[in-house]
């Protein structure tokens, strides 16, 4: 069903729209802002594949998206390494980091795998604050440049702000064309009930573990794009408060929908960022999760759920 809506008129117009909001994005707001928007947005669509469409709640997703940031950092301000890279080594430690915690986790199932990814993620943390001659500690670490690729100066934040929506489409569309396929369609199976799919023969265990180490490597492409856009790293970004916070941005714009988590972000992101700059900045939070509660009260799908969804229905409804 999920696949379906997606794939749907309505689905490919709010993907449109999306693409076409996120060509204007950086005229419209900040350009670093923007970065940050994009990135979360990657980060988002990456988490959706995981909950929505292998049913796998993790609280440590920031153990990519952090990790990856600071490799990357590491590398361009301790090594020098070149953008490319030292991004092309910091996306391989997410991805081997995936495939380490995925093959513990997923023996579990529940609120205990939700634990043991939190817990995993949080001795990620520990190192990051302990090594403070590498990380930086709770100063972060701080790069001088972006660098360049082909030339390109990516100093420029506009610039590299559409460096970051190129990677971001891409990263869609490959979602997209993930559970649209037979894969996709096995990993819903599993989701749904998984004693059945053992019992046609699908090998669920590895089904899960391959989609959480795809998930936690675009965790990483973003955490790369984020930390090189604001040229840091910091604890911030391996702390647990990141992984609820993507949570959040999921649940926000729709689980299973793709396109949501990227409404999610937007959503989250901007709101986080505006209210901050208010008289009543000190109480973001408050703020934050009150919106929060009212978005879920009215639309329980996340807001793009709930358009699929309708749009879904009054086609059937029209239909003889």
């Amino acid at each position: 069903m999920t696949r379906a809506l997606i794939g749907s008129r309505r689905g490919r117009l709010v993907g449109a729209l999306l693409l076409a909001a996120g060509i204007v994005l950086p005229f419209v707001v900040y350009p670093v802002l923007a970065i940050d928007i994009a990135a979360y947005a990657i980060f988002a669509v990456a988490f959706d594949l995981l909950l929505g469409f292998a049913g796998l709640l993790s609280f440590g997703h920031a153990l990519f998206w952090g990790g990856a940031g600071y490799v990357v950092t590491i590398l361009m301000a301790r090594a020098h390494a070149p953008l490319l890279a030292a991004g092309a080594v910091a996306v391989a430690y997410a991805a081997v980091c995936a495939f380490l915690v995925g093959g513990l986790a997923i023996r579990t199932a529940g609120i205990y795998f939700a634990m043991i990814t939190l817990a995993l993620a949080q001795l990620q943390y520990f190192f990051a604050y302990q090594l403070s001659d590498v990380t930086g500690g709770e100063n972060g670490l701080q790069l001088a440049g972006r660098g360049s690729i082909a030339g390109i100066d990516l100093n420029d934040d506009r610039l590299f702000y559409y460096l970051v929506l190129i990677v971001a489409t891409l990263v869609v569309l490959l979602v997209i064309r993930v559970v649209r396929s037979p894969f996709g369609f096995a990993l819903e199976a599993a989701r749904d009930n998984e004693q059945r799919a053992i019992a046609l023969g699908y090998r669920v265990n590895r089904y899960k573990l391959a989609t959480f180490v795809f998930s936690g490597t675009l965790a990483g492409v973003a955490g790369v794009l984020f930390a090189t856009g604001n040229r840091l790293a910091g604890l911030d970004g391996v702390d647990w408060h990141t992984s609820g916070k993507i949570v959040m941005m999921t649940i926000l714009g729709g689980i299973s929908t793709i396109f949501g988590p990227i409404v999610g972000a937007t959503v989250f992101e901007a709101l986080e960022y505006f209210v901050s700059k208010t008289l009543v900045g000190d109480k973001t939070n408050l703020i934050m999760g009150t919106i929060f509660a009212i978005v879920i009260l009215v639309a329980r799908r996340g807001i793009v759920g709930e358009i699929l969804a309708r749009g879904g229905s009054v086609r059937a409804k029209r239909s003889p």
